[in-house]
């Protein structure tokens, strides 16, 4: 059988778990930064979706706001289970 004729599996997932790790990573250091809790703040923010729990500092605030909060916690779940 060539190796043409092999049905191939693709996923996007892994690509935007890493992403999504990317952005809470930048996230969690911009809260640092700026001297707040970062796990107390992104919990709350994950809580309430509320943006003000995250810093504007290295636009902390935009990037988190790209992640759906659904996706967000369905990858940290993953993650926690998986480590």
């Amino acid at each position: 059988m060539e190796e043409l004729d092999l049905t191939r599996k693709f996923s996007l997932g892994d690509q935007r778990d890493m992403e999504i790790k990317a952005i809470l990573s930048t996230v969690y250091q911009a809260l640092q930064e700026k001297g707040y809790n970062p796990i107390n703040q992104i919990v709350g923010y994950i809580l309430s979706e509320d943006p003000t729990y995250i810093t504007n500092h290295n636009n902390a605030r935009a990037l988190i706001r790209r992640v759906d909060r659904d996706e967000l916690l369905q990858t940290l779940v993953k993650y926690y289970l998986t480590h």
